[in-house]
């Protein structure tokens, strides 16, 4: 099986996490048609093979990007301006969408970066309260919930075919938690921080392409 029929058959397969905190709700874009033709179309384009992958492991998706579009870090807009899938979805902007396509240009573009990375998140699915976005740390009644669920999830998707260093994307509660799970589990040999890129423009947005050199020369070794 080719890495993009693995990774739908994931997700068509995927289960919803169970026992979650009250007024928590997940996002589940996966049932949606619009989702299923963008992500079909998406990895059989750029990931028909059977390469394996270094993993470059988010929070958790958010609802203005891999929430809507059911591909991890992209939105509406990146979908069809950076990607060429056109898509019925509000175009809405998401902050990570914008720097991770700014660092995929950089890096070569969708064709070279996809062919040795694999967006994934500490949850596979997102979640919401009260209308916002949040994060699988914000709760620690969430996180706890979580952890069996998480980590069974990333060991069905490091089975696609994963490299032994992955990347955290976000250098605080994400590599610490990661760092916990990866001791207890062992997951991946290594796991080495970036800076997460919503608050790379959201905070350093002048300093921005120093970030995306910083992400230029950490996955250069990873890209032969």
């Amino acid at each position: 099986m080719t890495y993009a029929q693995q990774i739908l058959d994931y997700y068509a397969r995927l289960n919803l996490p169970q026992n979650l905190p009250e007024g928590v709700e997940v996002l589940y874009p996966f049932d949606e048609d619009e989702v299923k033709r963008v992500t079909d179309l998406f990895y059989h384009q750029y990931f028909n093979d059977t390469n394996k992958r270094t993993f470059l492991i988010g929070i958790n998706p958010g609802r203005l990007g891999g929430g809507a579009t059911g591909i991890p870090f992209t939105d509406p807009i990146r979908l069809e301006e950076e990607l060429g899938i056109e898509n019925n979805f509000d175009k809405k902007s998401e902050l990570s969408s914008r720097f991770i396509y700014q660092m995929i240009q950089a890096v070569g573009g969708p064709a070279i970066f996809y062919k040795h990375f694999y967006f994934s998140s500490v949850s596979p699915l997102g979640f919401v309260k009260d209308g916002k976005n949040l994060n699988y740390y914000d709760i620690p009644e969430l996180q706890n919930a979580l952890e069996d669920y998480m980590v069974e999830e990333m060991r069905k998707q490091i089975a696609f075919g994963a490299h032994d260093t992955a990347f955290s994307l976000g250098m605080g509660k994400n590599i610490a938690y990661l760092k916990a799970l990866n001791k207890k589990y062992k997951l991946f040999k290594e796991i080495v921080p970036l800076p997460h890129p919503r608050w790379v423009m959201q905070y350093r947005l002048k300093r921005l392409d120093e970030f995306i050199d910083q992400y230029k020369q950490a996955f250069s070794p990873f890209m032969h």
